[in-house]
């Protein structure tokens, strides 16, 4: 919980502590639990709650009373407040929703992702579906915040680019930011998907203590979002993240990159569906114009491998359980370099195969003789589902708005 100060000329920021710590608290404070959880003075709470309050941004719901004196006033978040939309751009589908301040889904839709050849018509495409998508869900637009775009990297985070995403061939250099503010007339966040993964995670637990993980995103290709003391971990470039390239397997494919065994090469849906042909397990899919397997096929052909599984064939648990050991190596070497203590499953795929995963993955992490910390770990699916990455990109336009931050005391010229 970060502390408010009383200086009067950062009472934005107090604002923002306020608001923090009113939606950390599910039943919502009292003024004086408010002055107590963020060092800030009686009078101040005061005057930043009756702002709130003004703005729409909070309530007051009820009385309490506790021992002699005037009972006190809860305060709760007004859910109603504000809104924000999250568009998770993934090889396959792009998801859109809508976000309530308390950051309940409203609203949500999904489109296949076109080819970025033409980007006009990316962005066309986009903020058609944004504007359908508010629309629909009967929320005042002018409480729309604005968009976060959850995107594969690499991004240029500052430039609000999408650079050359390895498994969308025809995305590259698409300036989604600024195209899509233009076109929306909202403003546009963009932000790495699997780090907008990992801060959905992050909003939706913060009353668990979760603060040292990685989240695993599993969709149509593979990476990590890392938090550690609470904070998403972003990098030099906000390209954080990127763990496909760990080697797992000494004497697997040559991936891509030109080395053998890399993590990406050895569980993504396109491999576990060609390793399913090559079992003769499934048939192989179609192609597309780019002679590569068509995703729509892919996203059939792993639901089909994973019934396979459940039902106890056992070519196809091999499969599956090979995957879940080639992970468990890749976080073995994560949880080496961060000292986590938890690591956190989920994305659009990652229901399809995650009982045949997590039979082998927990014991091949914990009896690894490579890892080196002794405590112990946590293996947890996600709490937001699989829409996560989308949740994520909406919540960073929240987080953006609300939450407190050290920066917004600093003095700007």
């Amino acid at each position: 919980m970060r502390t408010g100060t009383n200086l009067p000329a950062i009472g934005g920021y107090n604002q923002a502590v306020v608001l923090d710590a009113i939606r950390r608290a599910e039943d919502g404070l009292s003024r004086v639990e408010l002055a107590e959880r963020t060092g800030l003075s009686a009078q101040t709470i005061g005057n930043v709650s009756r702002r709130l309050l003004d703005a729409g941004l909070v309530i007051e719901t009820g009385k309490i009373v506790n021992g002699p004196g005037k009972p006190r006033t809860i305060l709760q978040l007004e859910s109603r407040g504000s809104y924000a939309v999250g568009v998770h751009i993934d090889p396959a589908v792009i998801t859109y929703v809508v976000l309530d301040l308390r950051g309940s889904i409203v609203s949500h839709s999904r489109t296949r992702t076109p080819s970025a050849s033409q980007p006009d018509q990316v962005v066309d495409l986009m903020a058609r579906s944004i504007d359908h998508l508010i629309d629909d869900s009967g929320v005042d637009r002018s409480l729309v915040l604005g968009v976060g775009i959850a995107s594969p990297g690499p991004i240029d985070a500052d430039a609000g680019i999408v650079l050359d995403p390895p498994m969308l061939p025809r995305w590259q250099d698409v300036p989604l930011r600024a195209a899509l503010s233009e076109a929306t007339g909202l403003p546009v966040l963009l932000e790495k998907d699997v780090t907008a993964a990992a801060v959905a995670e992050l909003w939706f637990s913060s009353r668990n203590g979760r603060a040292n993980f990685a989240f695993v995103y599993y969709g149509t290709g593979f990476g990590t979002g890392l938090v550690i003391n609470r904070e998403a971990v972003r990098g030099a470039s906000s390209n954080a993240g990127d763990a496909g390239h760990i080697t797992v397997d000494a004497g697997g494919r040559v991936c891509i990159c030109g080395r053998r065994g890399c993590v990406g090469d050895l569980i993504t849906p396109r491999s576990l569906v060609r390793q399913a042909v090559e079992a003769g397990l499934l048939p192989l899919p179609p192609a597309t114009e780019d002679d590569l397997l068509d995703l729509a096929s892919i996203v059939s052909s792993l639901h089909r491998l994973a019934e396979l599984a459940g039902s106890g064939d056992p070519a196809a648990t091999k499969i599956l359980h090979d995957a879940g050991r080639h992970l468990a190596r890749a976080i073995v070497v994560i949880v080496n370099l961060l000292d986590l203590d938890e690591i956190v499953f989920g994305g659009p795929f990652w229901e399809e195969i995650s009982g045949a995963i997590l039979e082998v993955l927990p014991f091949a992490v914990e009896s690894s003789e490579a890892l080196i910390p002794k405590h112990g770990l946590r293996f947890e699916r996600s709490a937001v589902g699989e829409d996560v990455a989308a949740v994520g990109a909406a919540v960073l336009v929240l987080d953006h708005a609300f939450s407190p931050r050290p920066s917004a005391m600093l003095i700007s010229v």
